[in-house]
């Protein structure tokens, strides 16, 4: 299951992603990995979840960012939830035609494969979400 946490910089995104993971760690009977950029949630995210830099393996870009998920997903079938904080931070830099119904599909074709759930927060409002990822957008 692929979900979407949305809202202006400032909004609260990152606080709830932070809450999720941190339930996820107590109730998932499998492993949760938490992607960011930048090392800001060391203190944030419980120990038993996997945190991961996405700055200290280069992941820039959306294809990027996909390969890097497959990988965890397949390096590892315990994995139940993964979170993604600043996805568009992390996906932007080197993508001038990023399609995020292309990419969420995506994920969504891996979330099924893997059994994986997939959180991303991004910073935009709810009319910049184009169509079909609208489905995505948690309540």
């Amino acid at each position: 299951m692929i979900s979407l946490l949305i809202g202006k910089k400032g909004s609260g995104k990152t606080k709830r992603l932070i809450e999720m993971a941190n339930n996820a760690v107590k109730t998932s009977n499998g492993n949760v990995v938490v992607i960011e950029k930048g090392r800001k949630l060391t203190y944030d995210i419980a120990s038993a979840a996997r945190l991961v830099d996405t700055d200290s393996y280069d992941i820039f870009g959306a294809p990027a960012l996909f390969g890097f998920i497959s990988g965890i997903c397949a390096g590892d079938y315990d994995v139940t939830d993964i979170f993604v904080d600043s996805t568009l931070k992390i996906i932007t830099p080197a993508t001038d035609d990023f399609d995020l119904n292309r990419f969420l599909g995506d994920l969504e074709k891996l979330g099924q494969v893997s059994g994986a759930n997939i959180v991303l927060s991004l910073s935009a409002s709810e009319e910049e979400i184009p169509g079909e990822a609208a489905k995505y957008i948690l309540a």
